[in-house]
């Protein structure tokens, strides 16, 4: 009987680490996806602002690293249990995985405005300003439903 109960308890014991997932790659990879849409939208929004001159090569390479950034598969990124609650590292709210459509809704969204930007991107700051909006309001969208605030 003491062995049986030393089996098991060993065999818990070695099971706990492999329960636990890891999930510090799908962290990093979707804050490195957040990070090079910062920077792609900074580089379009300091055109639109006046603050650096428009560059058409490199507003139309920055809108289209935002349309490849939404082509990126979420689920991937977002893999349940990677919530602010359960791991340190994240603002990602447990709302994202009890709404699934909808955050995949406010993911579409956000695509949909980065192909209108890229479309914008290529004639000029003008087009440019109501097409960096509607990127906002795609963000601003997602962020006050599946973010935690700082």
């Amino acid at each position: 009987m003491k062995t049986l109960l030393t089996t098991i308890a060993l065999s818990a014991t070695l099971a706990l680490p492999a329960a636990a997932q890891d999930m510090s790659a799908q962290l990093k990879a979707r804050q490195g996806q957040f990070r090079i849409m910062a920077l792609n939208l900074g580089v379009l929004g300091d055109m639109v602002k006046g603050a650096t001159e428009y560059d058409a090569t490199a507003a139309q390479a920055a809108a289209e690293s935002l349309v490849g950034i939404s082509m990126v598969h979420q689920p991937t990124l977002f893999a349940e249990g990677s919530d602010e609650m359960s791991v340190d590292g994240t603002r990602a709210l447990p709302a994202i995985w009890e709404n699934p459509d909808d955050f995949a809704a406010k993911w579409a969204a956000f695509g949909e405005v980065a192909a209108q930007m890229q479309t914008a991107a290529a004639t000029g700051t003008d087009a440019m300003g109501p097409a960096m909006g509607a990127l906002g309001g795609a963000c601003k969208s997602c962020h006050e439903t599946y973010r935690a605030p700082q």
